[in-house]
């Protein structure tokens, strides 16, 4: 199982630990500081930036995105909350250049299509243990972690730079509630089902309930975060599975259809 990463819309058409922190400065956004860490190595980390770079990554501009889109969303972000999503931002533009993360490579387009497109399934979310599978550079799980600190929110995805970003992420923003998996979908072995397993833009809705039918049971909802509605895989899920419900989202700053596909086990 390696799925690539693609964009919403494309997904829609068929859609190692350093625990030095060191942190060396800190760099203020329209709002609040947070702390930026420059002792990962560059061939951990990517190229060293220096402060005034990293403050024009993410701009006040971008600050007022995100508060505005979050309220259209009916989210009221506190300001702890918001910071923390900018300085997830932040690292996602840094690591971006070296590591891959994400095809969106303009940073203008990262609050909409990144950020607001997670927030987007916040309505959703119920119980107590998540798990975002196929994370990538940590969506939606980094900020659904960082919406609901009383959760446990588990990434897990098979590349190791994505995973080792991951850890830097939940190092630096001191999410205790955020654990990082380097493993395969099918060969990963949780202690208990899931309350909820979620994707976005991963793979065909056959391929993500057959690679992570262990992972829940028949109380346990699967969240698959598409672009158009998927009719044609909706036919080819398995019949242990049924659909529960079909969500049309709509994102601030995001062109296109977004769909919510919630499944569950029927057996």
């Amino acid at each position: 199982m390696r799925p690539v990463e693609r964009n919403p819309e494309q997904a829609g058409d068929n859609s190692a630990r350093n625990t030095r922190t060191g942190f060396a400065h800190s760099w203020r956004y329209a709002g609040g500081y947070f702390a930026v860490d420059d002792s990962f190595e560059k061939t951990r980390r990517g190229p060293s930036v220096g402060a005034k770079r990293l403050s024009s990554m993410v701009t006040p501009q971008h600050a007022q995105e995100l508060s505005t889109g979050a309220r259209e969303l009916g989210i009221d972000l506190s300001p702890a909350q918001h910071e923390q999503l900018l300085a997830y931002l932040a690292l996602l533009i840094k690591w971006n250049k070296a590591y891959n993360l994400t095809a969106v490579r303009n940073p203008d387009e990262m609050v909409s299509r990144h950020l607001l497109d997670s927030l987007s399934v916040v309505p959703f979310i119920e119980g107590t243990r998540w798990i975002d599978v196929g994370s990538g550079g940590g969506m939606p799980g980094i900020p659904m972690a960082i919406l609901f600190p009383e959760r446990k929110v588990a990434l897990l995805d098979s590349n190791g730079k994505k995973t080792r970003f991951q850890t830097q992420v939940k190092l630096e923003l001191k999410l205790d509630n955020l654990e990082v998996i380097h493993s395969r979908a099918e060969n990963y072995q949780p202690d208990a089902p899931f309350d909820g397993i979620i994707s976005r833009a991963f793979s065909s809705l056959e391929d993500f309930t057959g690679w992570t039918r262990h992972m829940g049971d028949v109380n346990t909802r699967w969240l698959a975060m598409k672009g158009l509605h998927p009719d044609d895989e909706l036919v080819a899920l398995p019949s242990d599975f049924h659909l529960d419900s079909a969500q049309a989202l709509t994102v601030p700053g995001c062109q296109g259809q977004r769909h919510l596909l919630i499944l569950r086990r029927t057996a």
